[in-house]
């Protein structure tokens, strides 16, 4: 009986032993997936990113010696987003900024050498883990417009907006930065 009795009470503990670690298993990743969706000109664009937090390094993600130049071996080229690649699928062709972008798939990254004017780089090579850029898969580079956020941007977010007659804007925001380029979609 006793023995019983011990099985019984241990079947009823475990589960509030086990209850702390599943919850501990669910903390949200550090740099969490996100998309980016809109349909122009009845044709649908994604930018699929994870977004990295400044967790408290406001003035010290950009420029010399900042998190970007020291975590990331193609420097100045950036990934522009964590984890895998910044990818970009497309249903339209695209004209971004001066770059001719047929439909299809690409990885974004992003030419970070001036911190005050950004280049964007299309990639035809996808799928790519981190930091894997190599210059000779690029469809083409394009010349971001600069701005400064009204406020600090704590999550990096990339957002695409509707301008309507096919007309869109791609932009890039994270911490002091925000970098955009207009495109049309056919």
């Amino acid at each position: 009986m006793k023995r019983f009795l011990m099985y019984a009470g241990l079947v009823a503990v475990v589960p509030f032993l086990i209850q702390p670690l599943s919850a501990q298993q669910k903390k949200p990743p550090a740099s969490p997936p996100e998309t980016a969706t809109a349909t122009i000109a009845g044709k649908t664009l994604t930018i699929r990113y994870s977004s990295p937090r400044v967790k408290g390094r406001e003035g010290q993600i950009f420029g010399p010696g900042g998190l970007i130049q020291r975590t990331h071996k193609e420097y100045p080229v950036w990934r522009a987003g964590a984890n895998s690649a910044t990818a970009l699928h497309t249903d339209a062709d695209l004209t971004i900024g001066n770059l001719t972008v047929p439909k299809g798939d690409y990885t974004l990254f992003v030419d970070v050498s001036n911190p005050d004017q950004w280049t964007l780089i299309v990639s035809k090579q996808t799928g790519e883990w981190g930091l894997a850029y190599n210059a000779s898969y690029d469809l083409g580079k394009t010349a971001m417009t600069m701005s400064k956020p009204p406020s600090m941007v704590e999550d990096l977010t990339w957002s695409i907006t509707d301008e309507g007659g096919g007309k869109g804007t791609i932009t890039l925001a994270w911490e002091d930065h925000s970098a955009s380029v207009d495109f049309t979609a056919r």
